[in-house]
Protein backbone atom coordinates (compact mmCIF):
# COMPACT_ATOMS: atom_id res chain seq x y z
CA UNK A 1 0.00 0.00 0.00
CA UNK A 2 1.50 3.49 -0.70
CA UNK A 3 1.08 6.25 1.49
CA UNK A 4 -1.40 7.97 -1.47
CA UNK A 5 -3.19 5.02 -1.86
CA UNK A 6 -4.27 5.26 2.09
CA UNK A 7 -7.30 6.54 2.28
CA UNK A 8 -8.60 5.20 -0.31
CA UNK A 9 -12.24 3.14 -0.37
CA UNK A 10 -14.89 5.44 0.88
CA UNK A 11 -12.60 8.43 2.90
CA UNK A 12 -12.65 11.38 0.50
CA UNK A 13 -10.17 13.59 2.06
CA UNK A 14 -7.22 15.05 0.59
CA UNK A 15 -4.87 15.82 3.86
CA UNK A 16 -2.98 12.85 3.87
CA UNK A 17 -2.12 13.65 0.10
CA UNK A 18 -0.58 17.18 1.46
CA UNK A 19 1.46 15.24 3.99
CA UNK A 20 4.52 16.87 5.37
CA UNK A 21 7.98 16.56 3.76
CA UNK A 22 9.17 13.33 4.08
CA UNK A 23 12.09 12.32 6.25
CA UNK A 24 14.93 9.66 5.20
CA UNK A 25 13.59 7.06 6.94
CA UNK A 26 10.32 7.58 5.45
CA UNK A 27 11.48 6.85 1.70
CA UNK A 28 11.92 3.38 3.00
CA UNK A 29 8.75 2.34 4.31
CA UNK A 30 7.14 -0.95 2.74
CA UNK A 31 4.27 -1.56 0.56
CA UNK A 32 2.18 -3.21 3.22
CA UNK A 33 -0.41 -5.31 1.98
CA UNK A 34 -3.14 -5.08 4.21
CA UNK A 35 -6.45 -6.29 3.99
CA UNK A 36 -9.36 -4.08 2.94
CA UNK A 37 -10.78 -4.36 6.59
CA UNK A 38 -7.37 -2.69 8.11
CA UNK A 39 -7.50 0.01 5.99
CA UNK A 40 -8.09 3.47 7.35
CA UNK A 41 -11.43 4.73 6.30
CA UNK A 42 -14.02 7.21 7.73
CA UNK A 43 -17.02 5.85 9.77
CA UNK A 44 -19.77 6.93 12.15
CA UNK A 45 -20.21 6.70 15.40
CA UNK A 46 -22.81 5.91 18.11
CA UNK A 47 -21.34 8.21 20.77
CA UNK A 48 -20.85 11.50 20.55
CA UNK A 49 -17.01 12.09 21.68
CA UNK A 50 -15.58 15.68 21.62
CA UNK A 51 -13.95 15.97 17.51
CA UNK A 52 -9.90 15.45 18.17
CA UNK A 53 -9.64 12.63 20.67
CA UNK A 54 -8.50 9.17 20.34
CA UNK A 55 -10.33 6.29 21.48
CA UNK A 56 -9.13 2.79 21.12
CA UNK A 57 -11.65 0.31 21.40
CA UNK A 58 -9.74 -3.06 22.63
CA UNK A 59 -12.78 -5.62 21.96
CA UNK A 60 -12.86 -4.18 17.98
CA UNK A 61 -9.14 -3.33 17.94
CA UNK A 62 -10.03 0.02 16.99
CA UNK A 63 -8.25 3.54 16.92
CA UNK A 64 -10.48 6.40 16.35
CA UNK A 65 -9.35 10.30 15.42
CA UNK A 66 -12.63 11.27 16.27
CA UNK A 67 -14.06 14.54 13.82
CA UNK A 68 -17.55 16.58 14.16
CA UNK A 69 -20.24 15.49 13.87
CA UNK A 70 -20.10 12.20 15.70
CA UNK A 71 -17.88 10.96 12.79
CA UNK A 72 -13.96 9.26 13.13
CA UNK A 73 -11.09 8.39 11.46
CA UNK A 74 -10.92 4.22 12.22
CA UNK A 75 -7.74 2.86 12.03
CA UNK A 76 -7.17 -1.19 12.89
CA UNK A 77 -4.89 -1.22 16.06
CA UNK A 78 -2.62 -4.43 18.04
CA UNK A 79 -3.07 -4.11 21.37
CA UNK A 80 -1.54 -5.13 24.52
CA UNK A 81 -1.57 -8.67 25.48
CA UNK A 82 -3.71 -9.84 28.94
CA UNK A 83 -2.61 -8.18 31.72
CA UNK A 84 -0.52 -5.76 29.86
CA UNK A 85 -3.38 -3.54 28.24
CA UNK A 86 -4.03 -0.45 30.68
CA UNK A 87 -7.40 1.34 30.50
CA UNK A 88 -7.55 4.85 31.18
CA UNK A 89 -7.59 8.73 30.18
CA UNK A 90 -4.14 10.03 28.80
CA UNK A 91 -3.14 12.89 26.65
CA UNK A 92 -0.22 13.43 24.51
CA UNK A 93 3.06 14.78 25.97
CA UNK A 94 5.68 13.76 23.45
CA UNK A 95 5.76 13.37 19.81
CA UNK A 96 8.74 11.72 18.02
CA UNK A 97 9.57 10.94 14.29
CA UNK A 98 11.79 7.70 14.18
CA UNK A 99 11.75 7.63 18.04
CA UNK A 100 15.00 5.72 19.97
CA UNK A 101 13.46 2.95 22.25
CA UNK A 102 14.69 1.21 25.15
CA UNK A 103 12.62 -1.63 26.52
CA UNK A 104 10.84 -0.78 30.24
CA UNK A 105 12.44 -2.13 33.08
CA UNK A 106 9.19 -4.27 33.70
CA UNK A 107 9.76 -5.76 30.07
CA UNK A 108 13.10 -6.71 30.73
CA UNK A 109 11.81 -8.44 34.02
CA UNK A 110 9.22 -10.09 32.18
CA UNK A 111 11.16 -11.57 29.50
CA UNK A 112 15.09 -10.90 29.86
CA UNK A 113 16.29 -13.23 27.39
CA UNK A 114 14.05 -11.21 24.93
CA UNK A 115 15.02 -8.16 26.39
CA UNK A 116 18.31 -8.31 28.39
CA UNK A 117 20.16 -7.63 25.49
CA UNK A 118 18.51 -4.42 24.14
CA UNK A 119 18.44 -2.66 27.61
CA UNK A 120 20.87 0.11 25.88
CA UNK A 121 17.86 0.68 23.15
CA UNK A 122 17.87 1.10 19.41
CA UNK A 123 17.89 4.03 17.58
CA UNK A 124 15.04 4.88 15.47
CA UNK A 125 14.54 3.18 12.07
CA UNK A 126 12.56 0.76 9.93
CA UNK A 127 13.50 -2.06 12.31
CA UNK A 128 13.10 -0.38 15.59
CA UNK A 129 9.95 -1.62 17.43
CA UNK A 130 8.38 2.17 18.03
CA UNK A 131 8.24 2.19 14.13
CA UNK A 132 7.92 5.47 12.02
CA UNK A 133 6.08 7.74 14.65
CA UNK A 134 5.26 7.49 18.12
CA UNK A 135 2.86 9.66 20.55
CA UNK A 136 3.93 9.73 23.85
CA UNK A 137 0.96 9.07 26.53
CA UNK A 138 1.13 10.34 29.75
CA UNK A 139 -0.94 11.22 32.52
CA UNK A 140 -1.47 14.11 35.62
CA UNK A 141 0.93 13.69 38.14
CA UNK A 142 1.87 10.57 36.76
CA UNK A 143 3.63 11.66 33.53
CA UNK A 144 5.38 9.49 31.17
CA UNK A 145 3.19 6.48 31.09
CA UNK A 146 5.68 4.18 29.27
CA UNK A 147 1.83 3.81 26.98
CA UNK A 148 2.14 4.29 23.08
CA UNK A 149 0.85 4.77 20.25
CA UNK A 150 2.99 3.99 17.80
CA UNK A 151 4.31 2.33 14.10
CA UNK A 152 4.95 -1.57 13.25
CA UNK A 153 6.37 -3.22 10.13
CA UNK A 154 4.67 -5.87 11.56
CA UNK A 155 1.39 -6.02 9.35
CA UNK A 156 0.73 -9.78 11.31
CA UNK A 157 0.61 -7.89 14.66
CA UNK A 158 -2.57 -5.78 13.91
CA UNK A 159 -6.36 -6.75 15.32
CA UNK A 160 -4.28 -9.35 18.16
CA UNK A 161 -2.93 -8.40 21.78
CA UNK A 162 0.39 -8.80 21.08
CA UNK A 163 2.56 -5.40 22.75
CA UNK A 164 3.62 -4.46 26.12
CA UNK A 165 0.65 -2.25 27.02
CA UNK A 166 0.60 -0.32 23.65
CA UNK A 167 -1.25 0.27 20.32
CA UNK A 168 0.34 0.31 17.34
CA UNK A 169 -0.36 0.03 13.66
CA UNK A 170 1.71 -0.20 10.66
CA UNK A 171 3.99 2.66 9.82
CA UNK A 172 2.69 4.61 6.95
CA UNK A 173 -1.43 4.65 8.86
CA UNK A 174 0.67 6.14 11.81
CA UNK A 175 2.18 8.68 10.10
CA UNK A 176 -0.99 9.80 8.92
CA UNK A 177 -2.11 9.71 12.35
CA UNK A 178 0.90 11.28 13.57
CA UNK A 179 0.59 14.64 11.17
CA UNK A 180 -3.15 15.06 12.57
CA UNK A 181 -2.88 14.57 16.72
CA UNK A 182 -1.29 18.08 18.08
CA UNK A 183 0.12 18.05 21.41
CA UNK A 184 -1.93 17.69 24.65
CA UNK A 185 -5.06 15.72 22.92
CA UNK A 186 -7.05 13.50 25.08
CA UNK A 187 -6.35 9.73 24.55
CA UNK A 188 -8.93 7.38 25.89
CA UNK A 189 -7.98 3.36 26.20
CA UNK A 190 -11.61 1.93 26.44
CA UNK A 191 -11.95 -0.82 28.71
CA UNK A 192 -12.08 -4.80 27.58
CA UNK A 193 -15.29 -5.80 27.82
Amino acid sequence: MKRRDLLKGGMAMSAFAAATPLLAHDEIIPDYQLPEAFMPREVRLETDFEPNEIHVDPGQFALYWTLPKKKALRYTVGIGRPRLYEAGEFFVGAKREWPYWRPTPDMIKREPNRYGRLSNGLPGGLNNPLGARALYLFQPGRGDTYLRIHGTNEPSTLARRVSNGCARLVNDQVIDLYNRVPMETRVVLHPVA
